[in-house]
């Protein structure tokens, strides 16, 4: 998993809330446990109209929120079922950073486990956010190790984060990665058993 520290990113407003995960990534796209190629569904039926093509009021098709990475969303962003496929869609497409006031609870851990940083923030701020996003100045700042969002006009919001999760993404730890660090403590762990215990390892 890639490290998070610091993004400098063009912000998307999405302002609906409840933006559920198979709005996020359709049910037709769950047929590949890859993560790369998703991004080809993101967002895919507000994206594209009933013959694949581009609508062009939809905000991610808009030229000026061309290589976003970054989502200013509704409350209670990631509802629905529990599907991963949703943060590695996001993350496919170039999106490292979601803002809102509230998250479904399994969205938020799935984008922990996978680099993707969910920024909880007051609804004031995220509407302040939104509306510089839609004003046309899009660049905002988002330092996890500082816990704080720099609007671009340069207010700064701070949030606040699970210390252990910020470890984690700080150190692109993922849960597979995470265990690995006990990896000789494991080790030496086995070796004690079967020492102790071999019929456990069949011998």
């Amino acid at each position: 998993m890639t490290p998070f520290t610091r993004i400098d990113a063009r912000a998307v407003p999405l302002p609906q809330a409840n933006i559920d995960t198979d709005q996020i990534i359709p049910k037709q796209f769950l047929k590949t446990v890859e993560r790369a190629g998703l991004a080809k569904g993101l967002f895919y039926d507000l994206r594209f109209d009933g013959e694949g093509r581009p609508r062009p009021d939809f905000v991610l098709n808009r030229p000026e929120y061309q290589g976003a990475g970054l989502l200013v969303c509704g409350d209670n962003f990631g509802c629905g079922s529990s599907r991963e496929h949703a943060p590695w869609a996001l993350m496919d497409f170039g999106v490292t950073c979601v803002i809102s006031t509230s998250f479904a609870d399994i969205f938020y851990s799935n984008c922990f486990q996978n680099g993707l940083l969910p920024v909880v923030l007051e609804a004031q701020e995220v509407q302040a956010l939104m509306a510089e996003a839609k004003g046309g100045n899009h660049l905002v700042t988002v330092d996890l190790e500082a816990q704080t969002v720099v609007s671009p006009s340069g207010r700064t919001f701070a949030f606040q984060i699970d210390p252990t999760r910020k470890h984690k993404m700080l150190n692109g730890l993922d849960a597979v990665a995470e265990t690995l660090q006990a990896a000789k403590a494991i080790d030496v762990y086995e070796m004690r058993q079967a020492l102790a215990q071999p019929w456990l390892e069949g011998v």
